[in-house]
């Protein structure tokens, strides 16, 4: 029998913009202060995968193509009306586990706020793995779940927790073990550990780690403003990175894998023949794939790979 597809959360239609980062100025700060220091400031073709709205697609404005890609095409109807009229960005609608790239298409990618969704970590790093070129590089983060609250209040409910489990305890809810934790349906936390090691078994190297939210406490974000509190947490995360003890944890890995470090001319693979013969059609607007007849049309200008005709 063969493997069926892992679950994806799925934002179409939502108003995460809108209710989701209401109040969270101080994460949107702490975030783009990480990654304004993991990011390589340039190259030729870089891809966010889970981009949402392009929250952070001016971070990108070093390379000479930005691929903003999610599996929800309201949210890429939302990112191309505030980035469309950039002839640098492109638009793609699909899934992290079947990416429509060639082999080594990429020189870096990014995931942000992704993996947090991600059911199956070893086939994500692996995809990414496959469409990053050697060297290239990989900047992601993932929730946390050994950090620094998480720890005290497992310790402080430990007893209580015991007593109503009639001594049996959850591995998985325990802040230091491996597991993932799943304290909402599609929504994980993991352990560094775990990261680190699946990104190591996917050909990546980890280089560099920012520790980012570490003031992510209601009393504190209700006290001080969200600039105050961001460049506190700014000046912190390096030098505390390596005590993996913030909500959530940036990293910047390179790809290991063998090969020369060039990009792949190629963009386009097909996501249901894997075959890289795509050619752009104008009428009607899309890619065809010339092996299998599989045609992925481009409506608002967004590439959707999550609709095939032939």
């Amino acid at each position: 029998m063969s493997e069926s597809k892992p679950l994806i959360m799925d934002y179409e239609g939502s108003r995460w913009r809108e209710e989701f980062w209401r109040g969270r100025e101080y994460e949107d700060r702490a975030e783009r202060i990480a990654l304004s220091h993991l990011l390589p400031p340039r190259g030729k073709r870089i891809v966010e995968i889970g981009a949402g709205f392009g929250r952070l697609a001016d971070l990108y404005r070093g390379y000479q193509q930005i691929i903003l890609l999610d599996y929800a095409r309201s949210m890429l109807k939302d990112a191309r009306a505030r980035w469309g009229d950039d002839p640098r960005f492109i638009f793609v609608a699909a899934d992290l586990y079947n990416l429509p790239f060639a082999d080594d298409a990429l020189d870096t990618a990014v995931t942000v706020r992704v993996l947090h969704h991600v059911v199956n970590i070893p086939n994500a790093f692996g995809e990414v793995a496959r469409v990053v070129r050697p060297r290239g590089t990989y900047v992601t983060d993932f929730a946390n779940k050994r950090h620094l609250k998480a720890i005290l209040k497992y310790y402080l409910s430990h007893i209580l927790r015991r007593a109503k489990s009639n001594g049996a305890e959850s591995k998985d809810a325990s802040p230091f073990s491996l597991e993932s934790y799943e304290f909402v349906t599609l929504n994980y936390d993991y352990h560094p550990a775990y990261i680190s090691r699946e990104l190591t078994r996917a050909g990546f190297q980890i280089h560099d780690s920012r520790a980012v939210s570490t003031f992510r406490v209601g009393a504190l974000k209700r006290a001080l403003p969200a600039t105050v509190l961001a460049s506190m947490d700014g000046l912190i995360q390096h030098p505390t990175s390596k005590l993996q003890i913030s909500p959530s944890i940036f990293l910047r890995a390179e790809n290991e894998k063998f090969g020369v470090p060039h990009l792949n001319s190629t963009l386009w693979r097909c996501v249901n023949c894997h075959s890289t013969q795509m050619i752009e059609q104008s009428d009607p607007a899309g890619l065809l794939c010339e092996t299998d007849g599989s045609f992925y049309p481009r409506v608002d200008g967004i590439y959707d790979f999550k609709i095939t005709g032939a």
